[in-house]
């Protein structure tokens, strides 16, 4: 009988350690499959060094284990940072520049200073204000961008710069210039990436085999055969073309060579006014993107755990402190690596911890074998990463929904193309806003709810929500459903009748509280949505009081 099925929750203690050592061995010995691979494609994209993705999983699966009480996440770099990295590369001298690469670690070691201090003072809350339809907007567009700047490394085309936009229309321009040799490579990887799901699900036997690992037993043999380690021409249809290293990852030469790869900020770039913008970039995203992947992951933990988002956030800062201060890449809460760790059975924490040390053992021991990896394979890899964030599923999942939901989401998606992250995900906000004020919610009741709470009973208490309950002024609304439900131990009615405006995000997290009273013995009531129209056939869709 599974641990579920029982009752049993698995802690990760010194006890769950030793009773759930074989579960999360091997566990994270498939999570580190998955992530070796991925860590070194990241770096890249990033502009760092490849090694620093993997310093960055290392620091992060064995310390964040012993600080977070989030059992199942798997720390480490993720896709999602890759656009900010990259941006402050480029800011201070570009990819390949030493200075370029030190003034970013000085900018992840003070942001990572500020994650702390954010996590200590419980800024973990403040995850709850974001729309969900922007956030899904941004992580879209991420993906978008990952795909766009990926292509050339998959046709090994060399020198393609630009912004995303710009870089869309040079597609052509990169496929007529394409290297065939690297080419072949990439589009082998593409087709594996995108295939091997589909025929997992035919075969169960071909489920535990992770497709970046397929995608590594068939292009390294590949580019051995095009003799990538030595540089020499070829000619394609009276064209020449180059080969060499450059298309392969670079790595130490030698056992325990990665310690000779330790790299340490160069905080004088403090003093440029520009660095403290990267600084908040790295902090506010980092920090967000990392927040919502852990609640992700409690979400569909088996045992229903709730990890502490504070501890959380302060573990991750801790970490990427660490990490940034010899080498690393930010990271945050993983999802796909914490995903693929749960669909393997983990049971505790310690499952990062063993993706790490296996991480840290080939690293150490094997870097010449990860030399013949081709990056055009990486790219590979991280074309696929940025379909899933941007598949048109969640097109069609967001105007299920809501058509108000779709537009918050596409005008963030095309904003954060044209603009920044930032930038961009502050339009899809403000586009939510405009949207409120045409669905009548007043100005004033959009960072402050209007509540009333009355005693029902010694077990019950309702709170009755005025004007507007919207992701603007949820905060404030939580905190007392919360202090009123889990600190007084009560069941809690919340009576939305006289609210002209019950937003998605709020009837996501309304959702979310009822599972969360449940789980403590209590219950959570809505009422007083009959009077209100849903703007949707769904479930959490947004209502508006009728008129």
């Amino acid at each position: 009988m599974s641990d579920s099925n029982s009752g049993e929750i698995p802690r990760g203690n010194a006890a769950g350690f030793i009773k759930y050592f074989k579960n999360d061995i091997t566990s994270g010995f498939f999570v580190f499959l998955i992530a070796l691979p991925l860590c070194l494609g990241i770096s890249v994209a990033s502009g760092y060094p490849p090694i620093a993705g993997i310093f960055t999983a290392i620091i992060g699966a064995i310390l964040t284990t012993f600080i977070s009480n989030s059992e199942l996440t798997i720390k480490g770099p993720a896709a999602g940072m890759i656009v900010i990295v990259i941006g402050c590369v480029n800011e201070f001298g570009g990819p390949g520049n030493v200075d370029a690469y030190r003034a970013a670690l000085a900018v992840g070691v003070v942001a990572a200073g500020f994650q702390i201090v954010f996590g200590l003072l419980r800024g973990g809350i403040l995850s709850e204000f974001f729309p969900l339809s922007a956030v899904h907007g941004m992580l879209a567009a991420i993906g978008v961008i990952i795909i766009i700047k990926h292509i050339p490394v998959v046709l090994g085309y060399e020198g393609a710069k630009g912004g995303p936009l710009e870089m869309l229309v040079q597609i052509p321009h990169y496929i007529s210039e394409a290297n065939p040799a690297i080419a072949a490579i990439g589009v082998v990887g593409v087709i594996i990436m995108f295939t091997w799901p589909v025929l997992a699900k035919k075969l169960s036997a071909l489920k535990k085999i992770p497709a970046p690992i397929v995608v590594l037993a068939v292009t390294i043999p590949m580019g051995m055969y095009f003799n990538l380690l030595e540089p020499h021409s070829y000619v394609v249809q009276g064209r020449t073309y180059q080969l060499g290293e450059q298309y392969l990852v670079e790595m130490p030469d030698r056992i325990f060579g990665m310690f000779d790869y330790i790299t340490f900020p160069d905080f004088s770039v403090l003093d440029d006014p520009r660095a403290w913008t990267w600084i908040f970039m790295f902090f506010a995203i980092g920090s967000l993107e990392s927040l919502l992947s852990a609640k992700a992951v409690d979400m569909i933990d088996p045992w229903k755990r709730k990890s502490n988002m504070n501890r959380d956030v302060v573990a991750v800062g801790s970490a990427n402190l660490l990490a940034s201060f010899i080498g690393g890449l930010p990271m945050i809460s993983e999802i796909v690596r914490s995903r693929a760790n749960i669909d393997n059975g983990a049971r505790t924490r310690f499952s990062d911890m063993w993706h790490g040390v296996f991480l840290l053992i080939c690293v150490a021991l094997i870097p010449t074998l990860l030399h013949l990896i081709p990056l055009a394979a990486l790219a590979a890899m991280l074309i696929f990463t940025g379909w899933r964030l941007a598949h048109p599923n969640e097109f069609i999942h967001v105007l299920h929904i809501g058509r108000e939901q779709l537009a918050i989401f596409v005008t963030t998606l095309v904003a954060v193309l044209a603009t920044d992250l930032l930038t961009g995900i502050g339009i899809g906000i403000g586009m939510k806003v405009l949207i409120h004020i045409f669905n009548g919610v007043p100005i004033g009741s959009f960072f402050w709810p209007y509540l009333d709470v009355e005693e029902v009973d010694d077990k019950t208490v309702k709170i009755t929500a005025r004007r507007s309950a919207v992701f603007s002024n949820w905060i404030p609304f939580r905190k007392q459903i919360i202090e009123l439900g889990f600190s007084k131990h009560r069941n809690v009615i919340v009576d939305l009748s006289d609210t002209r405006l019950v937003d998605h995000s709020v009837m996501d997290k309304l959702h979310d509280l009822e599972k969360d009273f449940e789980q403590e013995g209590l219950v959570l009531t809505i009422t007083g949505l009959d009077s209100h129209q849903p703007l949707s056939d769904h479930a959490q869709a947004a209502r508006r009081l009728r008129t």
